[in-house]
């Protein structure tokens, strides 16, 4: 059987040759790593020696496609989310819609504004009350969805009581924080005309036209 020679230790490195050579092997690392590698895969050269090599141009078109299809990607979510807001809309319209006459001996709306808004189109309706006063409201938004800014101001005050994005119908009460109007400002954000109706009733003394 043969059996090899152990090397004596003067043939083993030493340490500092250890040292030297890991040394050599990182910085080998980090000089392919800037480039090379940053350039092909990732569009990064800080050195400009990927660009004489034409890998600057591999590395833009991986970005770009990458990029398209991250677009792609939150494109179909838009989609997605669109169309889930549509069928929601549309059960909500018609729970609000079902919803919009009281109940047998429930009090009546006092005050209600229908009007349509065109793509870019905005309005704004307010009650004037007095500090701690309440109202309910119901609002349904046919047709498409809206943003809105349900606000006060008055004698140098301002608050913003609820804010929507791509709304459907709301409803709920608002206590005045202060003297003032108070009330909605609409926009209608969609590529069609939208219809908003708005019904309310409580302690304010008018309901009125503020656009």
């Amino acid at each position: 059987m043969f059996n090899a020679e152990k090397p004596s230790l003067d043939e083993l490195p030493s340490s500092k040759q250890l040292i030297r050579s890991t040394v050599i092997a990182g910085a080998a690392a980090v000089a392919i790593l800037v480039t090379v590698v940053l350039p092909a895969e990732y569009n990064i050269d800080p050195t400009g020696i990927g660009e004489a090599l034409g890998l600057a141009e591999m590395g833009a078109i991986k970005s770009q496609l990458a990029e398209e299809a991250e677009a792609d990607r939150q494109m179909g979510l838009d989609e997605q989310s669109s169309l889930l807001d549509s069928v929601l809309g549309l059960f909500v319209g018609t729970a609000y819609a079902q919803e919009a006459a009281p109940a047998e001996g429930g009090e009546a709306w006092r005050d209600e504004t229908t009007f349509t808004l065109k793509p870019g189109d905005s309005a704004e309706w307010k009650m004037v009350m007095e500090a701690g006063q309440t109202a309910e409201y119901q609002m349904l938004v046919e047709g498409g969805r809206v943003n809105f800014d349900l606000h006060g101001h008055g004698g140098g005050n301002s608050v913003t009581y609820e804010k929507g994005r791509g709304s459907t119908g709301a409803e709920g009460e608002v206590t005045a924080d202060f003297d003032g109007e108070h009330g909605w400002f609409w926009r209608n954000r969609d590529s069609a005309d939208v219809t908003v109706k708005v019904q309310v009733r409580g302690e304010y003394a008018e309901f009125k036209d503020a656009s």
